[in-house]
């Protein structure tokens, strides 16, 4: 297959727009069309333009795309992105579509609307480009009836869920006429350029994540209404507590639209029968909502409704709105002290209180009905458990859970109540075979079969499960990954580094060093990092213990010096939030490979505190070495940027913002799927090693002294003056430009590392001790949030 460098997008809606913005975000210029406006709007009038006007003619694929720009949670990770997008229409432009290597329908869920635009994809595609549908419910074995050989040999399915940067899963479905070559590749791709989550499913209506999910929630829905459950109550325990999204299910329906779920379920009943067909009846209560405009999120109310501070729950019975309720049981209290999901799925499924009653009869329904799918909407049992985890963000998929709360247990009690259970489930037991899956194999007909796993992947859980660690204290452990690689994961609490961390950073470094050709330093936790134990760094702060604080942090920095000039390379594997320490670890290393969801920032400033361990001084050399060499460059702009950039605690909101915000240099790497970072990091680890690494020659850093000082500071009192900033900001602010500048010494000096790690020092531990850092400190470790005293 040839390479995809060039896409086409045909309808330019939210999931059109959605996928042009995620192809954009992974370097592929991208033609996005739509339809031609019948009317003129009121400004192209004022303007004097026709419907013959080209700005008029691609008026609603442009608008689509400047919508790009505003929308939240941004669908581009840097707005230049757009620049890779260009608008047309169906009318003028379809014939350039003979340019692209992938051609992308997201045009009305309409079978006729659909083979219309085909029947043009198909004039004036080039053969061989590969035709994909974001069909959700219409056939696509239907949708390419009647279209040329080639059309249908290089034609599929590619259901992206919305929004399609966040949401890993992309459900990829064949038709009898689709060459497994084209499946084949549209696999790979989709796993290693588009960073996806694939599963192959079959032509069945939603396919595998939207027909389980939408069955569990509507069968939440009858059990809430059948138990006398509120709206809050079964919010409360069908989120987190189960392994499942914050949103957990009608804040979720809030999210999603109510509209947008109404027409999934169609999707579904209309060629449902029996049983199947009663479930995915909408319960009339929501048709009125629907006729209310109560549609979630985008109409401001809907099974929640917020009151100023307050979020009300919608109650079904009367439709009017109260205070939002919670169900607390003993069964709630117990699984909140258990370990994992599975020890507290079973503390609450079996339990004989509301709680346990209703995530029985929620669960029970929906496992037997995933287990009744096997084989209708894909081919094995991993498939469906990850199309959930990947589109619906559960933990653990329904075979996963069903091995969780124990299978036997589970089939006796669904028998003892009289509930209908797949024949194969019994002939498994029958068998002597009690468990879904078995260390890397799952159950197949019979037997049991190899988990296909990538060799992309690395799971770090089961490398320690084979191979244990080379040492480990309470904060990380060292691992070997294989071919002369070795990984130190951060697992205290939050990842927060505290001296343990330290002290393996320290071993890991003088292990690889001696016994390994790099150092990959990543983990596989919800956060890389967020910072620097801030509960010790205060606690110590009000017991006066400075000296202490002293010593932490001078081996905090040393430690990233070690980091920086280790003889073997080390590679930083930063995601999610990448925050102060966190992120004053990845600026020392060789090479950053970073995920395309990366947040990065030094935010010190939010907790009363400046960087502590080399932050300033290393994002202020990144800035230098990012400028062309050999080229005049005003160090006052530098000092300015990365003055600004941890003043105002930036956080990058994108791996490629990051490397905007010179975190990331173009050396750097950025990883599309998120589970291959560890591999990449692994392969640029051992990329420098072959290519005879060598760490950076140590070279004084030019500083702006006491006239950049007093620059700085004249922008920091302008803020102050126009009332962003606080007089203690100010304080810290002052702070912050005494170790950005080099302190009093002329423009232009050039100092030693060491000089300015010392400044940093000095400046962070004179912060640590002021009454008004300590309260902010408190308050982020209460809140959560920043005090702005």
């Amino acid at each position: 297959m040839q390479p995809i460098r060039k896409a086409a997008v045909l309808g330019s809606g939210v999931m059109g727009s959605g996928i042009a913005a995620h192809l954009a975000n992974i370097g592929i210029p991208t033609l996005v069309l739509d339809i031609v406006p019948r009317e003129l709007t009121a400004a192209e009038q004022t303007k004097g333009l026709t419907l013959e006007d080209k700005q008029v003619r691609n008026r609603i694929a442009t608008e689509s795309l400047q919508k790009l720009l505003k929308q939240k949670p941004a669908p581009l990770t840097v707005k230049e992105n757009l620049n890779l997008i260009e608008a047309g229409n169906l009318e003028d432009d379809i014939q350039r579509i003979k340019d692209v290597d992938w051609i992308i329908e997201v045009v009305t869920e309409n079978l006729t609307i659909k083979k219309q635009v085909f029947a043009s994809v198909d004039q004036y595609r080039k053969k061989g480009s590969i035709v994909s549908s974001n069909t959700s419910g219409i056939s696509v074995e239907a949708m390419a009836e009647g279209r040329s050989e080639d059309f249908q040999k290089h034609f599929l399915g590619t259901h992206f869920f919305n929004p399609p940067r966040y949401l890993k899963l992309l459900e990829i479905i064949p038709t009898q006429h689709t060459n497994p070559g084209v499946l084949s590749f549209m696999k790979t791709f989709g796993e290693d350029v588009l960073g996806k989550g694939v599963v192959v499913a079959k032509d069945t209506p939603n396919f595998i994540a939207n027909r389980i999910g939408t069955y569990g929630l509507l069968v939440t829905l009858r059990v809430m209404l059948k138990g006398g459950y509120s709206v809050g109550e079964v919010d409360s325990i069908t989120g987190p507590l189960i392994g499942r999204p914050k949103s957990a299910t009608f804040r979720t329906l809030d999210i999603v639209g109510l509209d947008t779920f109404v027409h999934v379920a169609k999707n579904v009943w209309d060629g449902a029968e029996g049983d199947e067909k009663e479930v995915f009846t909408v319960p009339p209560f929501m048709n009125e909502m629907l006729k209310n405009g109560w549609l979630g999120s985008k109409s401001g109310q809907g099974f929640f409704l917020k009151q100023g501070k307050e979020i009300l729950e919608l109650d079904p019975a009367t439709l009017t709105y109260g205070p939002r309720k919670q169900l607390k049981t003993a069964a709630t209290e117990l699984a909140k002290q258990e370990k994992g999901t599975a020890n507290k799925l079973k503390a609450l499924v079996y339990a004989n209180d509301r709680a346990g009653e209703l995530l029985w009869n929620i669960f029970s329904p929906v496992l037997i009905y995933s287990a009744e799918l096997l084989g209708t909407i894909a081919d094995d049992i991993p498939s469906i458990d990850r199309a959930m985890k990947w589109g619906f963000g559960w933990e653990q998929g329904p075979f996963e859970t069903w091995d969780a709360i124990g299978l036997e247990k589970s089939v006796a009690k669904m028998q003892e109540e009289g509930r209908t259970v797949p024949g194969w489930i019994y002939d498994m037991l029958a068998a002597g075979h009690t468990s879904f899956y078995k260390e890397n194999t799952y159950y197949d007909n019979g037997e049991y079969k190899p988990l296909e796993v990538n060799p992309k992947v690395i799971e770090l859980k089961a490398i320690k499960k084979e191979k244990g660690v080379i040492k480990k204290n309470s904060g990380a452990s060292l691992i070997d990954i294989g071919d002369g690689v070795a990984l130190l994961e951060f697992h205290s609490q939050s990842n927060a580094i505290g001296p343990d961390i330290l002290q393996m950073i320290n071993f890991a470094v003088d292990e690889v060093e001696k016994n390994y050709k790099g150092l990959v330093i990543g983990n596989q936790g919800k956060n890389f990092c967020v910072g620097a134990n801030l509960a010790m760094i205060l606690m110590e702060a009000q017991d006066d213990n400075i000296w202490d604080l002293d010593m932490v942090v001078k081996m905090f920095q040393n430690t990233m010096m070690k980091i920086k000039y280790s003889a073997k390379p080390v590679v930083a594997a930063p995601f999610q939030m990448t925050l102060g320490g966190g992120a004053e670890v990845c600026l020392p290393a060789a090479h950053i490979q970073a995920s395309m969801e990366t947040y990065m920032g030094l935010v010190e400033a939010g907790v009363g505190l400046i960087p502590g361990g080399g932050g300033n001084k290393e994002l202020y050399i990144k800035h230098l070495n990012s400028l062309p060499k050999g080229v005049d460059f005003d160090l006052m702009k530098v000092a300015a940027k990365v003055f600004e950039t941890i003043a105002t605690a930036k956080v990058s909101m994108s791996g490629a913002e990051a490397r905007e915000n010179n975190f990331l240099n173009f050396a750097d790497g950025i990883s599309a799927n998120s589970d291959h970072q560890l591999y990449d990091a692994k392969q640029a680890a051992l990329a420098l090693y072959e290519a005879g690494y060598k760490p950076p020659v140590r070279k004084k850093v030019p500083v702006t002294g006491e006239t950049g000082y007093a620059a700085l500071i004249l922008g920091a009192q302008a803020m102050q003056l126009s009332g962003y900033i606080s007089e203690y900001d100010m304080k810290i602010a002052k702070k912050l430009a005494y170790v950005i500048a080099g302190g009093k010494v002329p423009f232009g000096t050039e100092v030693d590392e060491q000089y300015l790690l010392d400044l940093e020092r000095e400046a962070f531990l004179s912060l640590v001790a002021e009454p008004k850092s300590q309260q902010r400190m408190q308050h982020m470790l209460v809140k959560g949030k920043p005090l702005r005293n």
